[in-house]
């Protein structure tokens, strides 16, 4: 993987514009991080499972831009997106004397980048981030559009600021390094895109199934440079989630509830995700915008992936009930009313009302007896 940078996007935000680089052998370049904020003292954030790969290319990289550079690794895993392990960056922040000029470096998946950003975003209110997202869903997604947070034990992202980075380095050649179960957790992110925004590039997911789970990088390029195309595009339109950028979680509310109801870190959020999609779009038949083919065409692309394509039993006594519970804590909920991303099967997405019958219905029949 020595190819050259393949491409860059822009996310348009007017003052809080920042590019993305889309390349390999980004990461140990002091160059990709060249024209940052000026500072005396950078932090990288990792976790136990990064660190050990990349933190010391990445301190060596940084080392010609500032005078202190600090690394705190926290341990990984979607069950420590909490306040406790957040305050473990604050810690790291103060005992180093780390001022607003601080840059902070995102260096892993999307529970690292979510929970740096917010550290950003709060310490001395406000120093200077990078996202270098270490998996292919953080690449595809997380890391782009500036969400920030932390998980609430009744709520996944429940407290957070919505936070830009500086720029974001999304380096494949990182991803020689994924298990292949978080490689198609990621790959759920990517299939989503397809659905809410370009069919056709659904269509050349459902063709490149095989390379893309090879890891093949070319294909992995062109899978990360359209997801952010389209990332780039809605949020440029709506940043703070006012309106149309709600149709980047299709799939998100079901599997959020997954993801609360079994316990952080049971299933990858990737995985939660991909299951929330079947989900979704048989919702979005039972409301009259898409036919049973195109259920079973979605489900049968997200099942070649080796994803989830039947929910979990969250309750024994009343599983839907269990579910609707936990998605009227969803962010998109209003005055109590769930509201669902849904397609209409020609790359549209709606975000729309659903009654709590048309919703058991789905849940039942979508979830393991």
């Amino acid at each position: 993987m020595n190819s050259p940078l393949l491409h860059t996007l822009t996310i348009a935000l007017g003052a809080r514009s920042y590019p993305i680089s889309i390349g390999s052998d980004l990461l140990a370049s002091p160059a990709t991080f060249a024209g940052l904020p000026a500072a005396s003292t950078a932090l990288i954030v990792s976790n136990t499972t990064v660190a050990p790969l990349y933190a010391a290319a990445l301190y060596s990289a940084l080392q010609p831009h500032y005078c202190d550079v600090h690394t705190l690794s926290l341990p990984d895993g979607e069950a420590y997106k909490t306040w406790e392990t957040l305050n473990q960056i604050f810690d790291c922040l103060l005992s180093h004397g780390c001022d607003r000029k601080t840059v902070l470096f995102a260096l892993g998946g999307g529970v690292v980048g979510d929970m740096t950003g917010f550290a950003a975003a709060s310490y001395m209110r406000g120093v200077p981030f990078v996202q270098i997202p270490t998996t292919l869903l953080a690449q595809v997604d997380s890391s782009v559009g500036g969400k920030t947070g932390i998980n609430h034990p009744l709520g996944k992202n429940m407290i957070g600021a919505f936070y830009q980075p500086e720029r974001v380095v999304c380096d494949l050649s990182l991803l020689a390094t994924l298990p292949a179960r978080e490689l198609a957790a990621g790959l759920a992110e990517v299939i989503k895109y397809g659905p809410i925004a370009d069919m056709a590039f659904l269509d050349w997911i459902e063709a490149h199934t095989s390379a893309l789970l090879a890891g093949d990088v070319q294909a992995l390029a062109h899978a990360v440079r359209r997801s952010c195309e389209i990332k780039a595009e809605v949020v440029g339109q709506d940043e703070r989630e006012g309106g149309l950028r709600a149709i980047l979680n299709f799939g998100h509310t079901f599997g959020h509830a997954i993801e609360a109801g079994m316990g952080y870190g049971q299933w990858l959020h990737g995985e939660a995700v991909a299951c929330g999609m079947v989900m979704a779009a048989h919702l979005s038949q039972a409301l009259g915008l898409v036919d049973a083919t195109f259920v079973a065409r979605l489900t049968r692309i997200i099942a070649a992936f080796g994803l989830p394509v039947r929910g979990p039993m969250l309750d024994a006594n009343d599983n839907a009930g269990r579910y609707l519970e936990l998605m009227r804590v969803d962010k998109k909920a209003q005055d109590g009313a769930i509201r669902f991303v849904v397609v209409d099967g020609s790359g549209q997405a709606l975000l729309r009302g659903a009654s709590d019958a048309q919703v058991r219905t789905v849940i039942d029949l979508c979830c393991v007896p």
